[in-house]
């Protein structure tokens, strides 16, 4: 083996360890749900992204195995060749009427997805113009792509529309957008993104993983609320938050341009199919968020109750209206030592530290769901009370 890698890896382990910056991974041995059990204790869960809490709900278990046994484990091959099953069918055409669009394609991750977004329809004649505190995903899938790439101050209209000035030579300009955050849940201002793009000519794409299935009148996300779901012309999104918890995620959009990607998208050209089994309990949760609105209103009425409260407290909250909830802590050790202290409290949150956010703004995330009940969100607002007091942040 070669030593000087190892090396290299071991000296920026330690780096990383002396700044408390280690992420460490806490093995959970039940379902995921508003309390999990690790290493045999049981702690109130507040950094899932289960926002419907339908993770470890039994109806989706019992589709799941319905379909196991009626489709298989896996499939052993791409679309193109034996790949596609009509489970996987059905569920595009699905997730098509869902989001009022002519199509979809579905990918092992939204990870995929995004890498296929762009490489697939730009070249080097073309734009594109990114927020600049975009999702990781859609960074490298725009680094894949050859078209030139411009950034524009986070959720800055008036930057945003110089860029579009600068590119108006280009054949064609994607504007490229989350629809929500995720280190600060806040709402990317979709309505004016899509007004601009409309008077420069402009494509949009939106990745609205932190906003489908909860988001907008009838939990189509951020674009739905935004009053613009048949403005933007693609969305991508994933299957592993509200949808279901589980891998998986789509493009949607118009028939044109998701044709185009099932014949040249890499990531769907040279990779497994999604399993049949979350392609069937992803069009079962699809129908499931639709007849049951009570798990969108408790979200909401959870989430206002934390911010309100924590603000009241003292705390440093970014102002938004999302179940994404940072409380700002700035050094990364105190955050992570914080952390920590919560267990002891069993309360389950996460430091988030460089390089996830950037320096002096880490945080602990905190994220609601529509399973924490009262007595819960009593109890974690009364463990950053007391631990706000211990390191001085109220």
């Amino acid at each position: 083996m070669n030593q000087l890698v190892n090396t290299i890896a071991q000296q920026t382990l330690a780096e990383i360890e002396q700044a408390g910056l280690t992420k460490r991974q806490r093995p959970i041995s039940s379902r995921q749900g508003p309390s999990v059990t690790v290493a045999g204790t049981d702690y109130l869960n507040f950094c899932a992204n289960n926002y419907l809490g339908l993770s470890g709900r039994q109806e989706l278990v019992d589709v799941a195995k319905q379909a196991l046994e009626q489709y298989g484990f896996g499939l052993s091959s791409v679309r193109f060749i034996c790949g596609t099953q009509t489970v996987h069918q059905a569920l595009e055409a699905k997730l098509a009427a869902w989001f009022h669009k002519e199509a979809a394609i579905t990918f092992s991750s939204c990870w995929d997805a995004n890498e296929a977004a762009f490489a697939t329809v730009l070249t080097d004649q073309d734009a594109i113009i990114t927020d600049e505190l975009n999702h990781a995903s859609l960074i490298d899938g725009i680094r894949l792509c050859k078209a030139e790439r411009h950034i524009f101050k986070h959720m800055d209209m008036a930057d945003l529309e110089q860029h579009l000035k600068d590119t108006q030579s280009k054949r064609l300009r994607c504007v490229v957008t989350d629809g929500v955050f995720s280190m600060d849940g806040d709402v990317a201002p979709l309505q004016a993104i899509c007004d601009l793009a409309d008077k420069y000519n402009a494509y949009v794409v939106v990745d609205d993983s932190h906003a489908s299935g909860f988001m907008g009148a009838t939990g189509r996300g951020a674009v739905e609320q935004a009053g613009v779901l048949e403005r933007v012309d693609l969305i991508t999104t994933t299957f592993g938050k509200a949808l279901g918890g589980s891998n998986g995620g789509a493009i949607i959009g118009s028939k044109p341009l998701i044709d185009l990607y099932h014949q040249r998208a890499r990531t769907t050209l040279f990779t497994n199919s999604l399993s049949p089994m979350i392609a069937a309990t992803t069009m079962f949760v699809l129908d499931f968020i639709d007849q049951h609105p009570e798990l969108r209103e408790q979200l909401w009425k959870n989430t206002n109750y934390f911010r309100e409260h924590m603000t009241a407290a003292g705390f440093t909250v970014p102002a938004s209206v999302h179940p994404i909830v940072p409380v700002m802590i700035g050094e990364g050790k105190i955050a992570s030592d914080m952390a920590k202290d919560m267990l002891a409290e069993g309360i389950y949150v996460v430091g988030f530290s460089f390089p996830v956010v950037p320096m002096g703004k880490a945080r602990i995330r905190v994220q609601m769901s529509a399973l924490h009940n009262q007595e819960q969100l009593d109890t974690l607002l009364a463990a950053f009370k007391k631990l706000g007091k211990k390191y001085k942040l109220i």
